[in-house]
């Protein structure tokens, strides 16, 4: 008799518990929906990919636009930054653009120029005098035209963003004279024009990527390359090169990109606060650009590397050798582009 009433009251709790539990209202829908899961619910992520150190002008400037628009958008919009090739390379981070992998890069204008040959413009030798050509120029109708090529190719450009220009390097020689570069072997970005500057000074050229340079430049598979003194800094190439020339030869900048699809995608809030966060940051990192220069300091400090500078009489040469180029390239760039262009 026991049993029979202990299995009578299991059976009532049961039907109590499963009617407590399936009849009654959803609790979890009635909770209150907090601001901190409403914030994760609706924030936005941007993968934003670069290949070079974070102490770089480039780098300092993705983490500096990483903070601001986390303020500026009171979290809304998360900015993940990653530097030093961590995700896509040179050659692999356009195509990831492209496909949405990523949502924003910031590649080198070299790097551009296998999207559209018209970037080629920017790798000319000689292009600007100075700093502020250089800004003139990119802020007016050159740049307008540079990011109207992208639009095809489902990209947009937001802003340039400025390095410096590229000085040599040698483990071999001093680059003194125009003679100095025969037989030099020169690691390079991927473009026609910067080949062809050094094919015409009878020195050899290998594309490598950025972060593989230290390593070809110490085993020696090249004893040169050119870059920005930043650059050249933060990579420590300078440990791998007997000798630097101060040449101001070339640009290197970068091309802010977004997928476009993406971009057109955000609320036109999240966009007019990415822009102003864009405007501020490329203040921000022009200025800081220029402060970096101060890293030839520190190389003029370190025993391991002579420093020279390119001569009033060679640097005409140099410029003047270098119009070849220019008229070689015409047709490829766009003679209606080149017309920007300040040239030697």
């Amino acid at each position: 008799m026991k049993a029979i009433t202990g299995i009578g009251i299991f059976v009532v709790v049961g039907l109590l518990t499963a009617y407590t539990v399936g009849f009654q209202p959803n609790l979890k829908e009635q909770l209150p929906y907090d601001d901190e899961q409403r914030g994760l619910k609706d924030q936005i992520t941007i993968k934003f990919s670069h290949v070079v150190a974070e102490n770089t002008p480039k780098g300092l400037a993705a983490d500096y636009f990483s903070k601001l628009v986390k303020e500026m958008s009171h979290d809304r919009v998360e900015i993940q930054v990653y530097p030093n090739g961590m995700l896509y390379t040179e050659n692999t981070e356009v195509a990831a653009l492209r496909r949405g992998d990523i949502q924003m890069m910031a590649p080198s204008f070299s790097t551009m120029s296998a999207i559209n040959p018209a970037w080629l413009a920017m790798d000319l030798p000689f292009a600007f005098e100075n700093q502020d050509e250089v800004e003139q120029t990119l802020n007016g109708a050159l740049g307008e035209k540079l990011f109207d090529t992208l639009k095809p190719f489902g990209l947009k450009g937001v802003a340039f963003w400025f390095n410096g220009f590229k000085q040599l390097t040698s483990s071999t020689k001093p680059l003194r004279t125009l003679n100095d570069f025969h037989n030099v072997k020169f690691r390079i970005q991927p473009s026609p024009v910067i080949e062809r500057q050094f094919q015409a000074l009878g020195a050899s050229t290998s594309i490598i990527p950025f972060n593989e340079a230290y390593h070809n430049l110490a085993v020696g598979n090249v004893s040169g390359q050119e870059n920005t003194i930043s650059n050249i800094v933060s990579k420590k190439l300078y440990q791998v090169q007997r000798y630097m020339t101060i040449s101001n030869h070339g640009y290197l900048g970068y091309a802010v990109v977004f997928n476009k699809n993406f971009w057109d995608s955000l609320p036109p809030d999240i966009q007019e606060i990415l822009s102003e966060a864009l405007r501020k940051t490329t203040e921000w990192t022009n200025h800081e650009a220029v402060k970096h220069e101060e890293d030839l300091i520190f190389l003029q400090k370190n025993n391991s590397i002579q420093i020279d500078y390119l001569s009033e009489e060679v640097h005409k040469q140099w410029k003047d050798e270098s119009k070849a180029i220019y008229e070689e390239f015409a047709p490829k760039i766009g003679r209606d582009l080149m017309k920007y262009i300040p040239g030697p």
